[in-house]
């Protein structure tokens, strides 16, 4: 008879096994005052360092600074990356410029979102794909047949977010000189710590904001370079609860809390398809051939789609007493920008009409 033995009370390896710690670590513990971490791909990063709220505000109101180097990240090169890449992911990669970046997503065979993220075009045939989940498997059983070379990254190339609508001053004061004619989705190398550093007007916060890579060991002289110039602008460290509540109003979606990424969905009515969870603008239908395209067309022609995802906008919702509020507007030729303070903040929902012009930062 097989006698099955239990040891109550005793915890395996894998258990025990500490996360690993960011090369922005040694600024960020002793500014946690909370010691409130998260897990995130296997690294240790803030929940929050001091105050939620407040670290929100300095997303919508001044400059605040998030360590994203446990994203995902693949450098893809090759004579056949653009093809490769065009290949895995939704959109038309053809049409993307070296120096820009785009967001996307790609799907398994049968059309089921595999998972979202940004492709960054750093040169003719090398890219940078950044995601949530990990993809290396896939990617590299997607590349047979193409003469192409991926690699992991991800502990290699550190990132911070800059947010907010003085994150650019910080740019700017910081030295990293013409910055501020970064267009959204559009990326340059400026000069740091005796290389370069790769800065995008990219972001998850639906705000003006940017995202700086940099090798692992330039990240600590980055932070620094940063911070010295954010202390003239109120630049605030944040974690990842308050950057969760701006990516929600601006309608960002996140794999595996929005939707279920189909490798790691364990029943089949939590599959989606792009178009089930916002992402059908990204489906070009003079594309001719990219993952899970047949299975998308089909359900669109047979109209088999089951779910959708929306967001939720709630009325009167205002800015708040005190808070402030950034404007611009352009006068003969030049953009004039002004802070005022909300004194009245029923008054302001009031006189606050709809401008058709105006555009929010996106992800697109």
């Amino acid at each position: 008879m097989n006698q099955i033995s239990l040891q109550i009370g005793k915890r395996g390896p894998d258990v025990l096994t500490p996360l690993l710690e960011t090369p922005f670590h040694p600024r960020l513990e002793p500014l946690n005052i909370n010691n409130d971490w998260y897990a995130w791909s296997g690294f240790k990063a803030p929940h929050t360092l001091s105050d939620e709220e407040l670290e929100y505000f300095a997303i919508r109101s001044t400059a605040a600074l998030f360590d994203i180097s446990p994203m995902t990240k693949y450098r893809i090169e090759g004579p056949d990356a653009e093809a490769f890449c065009n290949r895995l992911t939704l959109r038309d990669v053809r049409k993307l410029g070296v120096g820009r970046v785009h967001y996307t997503a790609w799907c398994d065979d049968q059309g089921h979102v595999l998972d979202d993220g940004t492709l960054f075009r750093l040169g003719p045939q090398l890219f940078r794909l950044c995601s949530q989940e990990r993809h290396l498997p896939w990617l590299l059983d997607s590349a047979e047949g193409y003469d192409v070379h991926v690699t992991d990254e991800s502990t290699e190339i550190s990132g911070l977010a800059l947010q907010g609508p003085v994150s650019w001053v910080v740019l700017r004061d910081a030295g990293f000189e013409g910055v501020e004619r970064l267009r959204p989705f559009q990326l340059a190398d400026f000069a740091h710590d005796g290389g370069s550093v790769t800065i995008s007007r990219t972001g998850f916060t639906g705000d003006l904001g940017y995202e700086v890579f940099c090798h692992r060991d330039q990240a600590l002289s980055l932070w620094d370079r940063l911070w010295e110039s954010g202390n003239r602008n109120r630049l605030r460290a944040i974690g990842y609860a308050a950057l969760n509540h701006a990516r929600i109003e601006a309608g960002f979606i996140v794999a595996n809390a929005d939707f279920i990424t189909s490798e790691t969905a364990l029943r089949e009515d939590r599959l989606r398809l792009p178009d089930e969870i916002g992402l059908d603008w990204m489906i070009d239908v003079e594309k001719p051939n990219y993952n899970g395209r047949r299975a998308i067309m089909r359900a669109r022609e047979k109209k088999v789609l089951k779910h959708i995802l929306v967001g939720l906008e709630v009325e009167g919702n205002v800015a708040g007493p005190l808070s402030l509020i950034l404007s611009s507007q352009e006068e003969g030729g030049w953009h004039r920008h002004r802070v005022r303070m909300v004194a009245d903040p029923e008054k302001e929902h009031r006189d606050c009409q709809p401008d058709p012009t105006l555009w929010r930062e996106g992800r697109r």
